[in-house]
């Protein structure tokens, strides 16, 4: 059973309908007791940094996660639950999880691509090119086009923690992991076939092996 954690941050129905879609059992809640003896975990959500935080530390859902991720089991975030995985975040100045050491940064306001202003949010379809291995990118496209949502973005402490590579203006980490955990700035639950080849690939592993 595929547990999907909804702390209030929103595109939690997305991400079931990507699981129905392709057939994976899976729990959506914001209850830690109900999410405890799941098979695989999934993080997902949108919105500001500050208010999900403390909301996950409120209902005890930080703790969830840590104890999952502790307990070797395949657990997965995505955007906001990508971004909440490092130590801290400019948005907000909110403490993250510390699963992870690096902080997020809000994108330079002036960034430019060919002499023209780019907009922040950074919104729409991007090429994400992976940089090492991973059960996550089995049977996906070298440099896959996937879609993304956000005016932050992580930066992980350690080169070897990233997976992936996005170009916005600069190039940011758009995936990272380790272990069991690991995590995708974009939406695989809006990114089509590409997509949702990355959620079957994350519920069929089995967080150690690769696919």
């Amino acid at each position: 059973m595929i547990g999907v954690i909804d702390y209030g941050a929103g595109n939690i129905t997305s991400v079931s309908r990507a699981l129905s879609h392709l057939g994976r059992a899976h729990r959506v809640s914001g209850k830690p007791e109900e999410l405890a003896s799941s098979t695989h975990l999934i993080f997902p959500g949108v919105g500001a940094a500050g208010s999900a935080m403390a909301t996950i530390r409120e209902t005890g859902l930080a703790d969830l996660i840590g104890d999952f991720v502790s307990s070797g089991r395949p657990t997965l975030g995505i955007c906001l639950g990508c971004q909440i995985v490092l130590a801290a975040s400019e948005e907000d100045d909110t403490p993250g999880l510390d699963l992870f050491p690096g902080i997020v940064k809000r994108f330079p306001g002036d960034m430019k691509t060919q002499a023209r202003p780019l907009k922040i949010p950074h919104m729409g379809w991007n090429r994400v090119v992976f940089t090492r291995p991973s059960p996550l990118f089995a049977g996906i496209y070298p440099a896959g086009e996937f879609y993304f949502v956000h005016s932050y973005y992580p930066l992980p402490a350690e080169e070897d923690l990233v997976l992936g590579r996005t170009e916005y203006g600069i190039s940011f980490c758009s995936v990272l992991g380790r272990g069991n955990l690991l995590a995708v700035q974009f939406h695989p639950e809006k990114s089509g076939p590409a997509g949702l080849k990355l959620l079957d690939n994350f519920c069929r592993w089995d967080g150690k092996d690769a696919l």
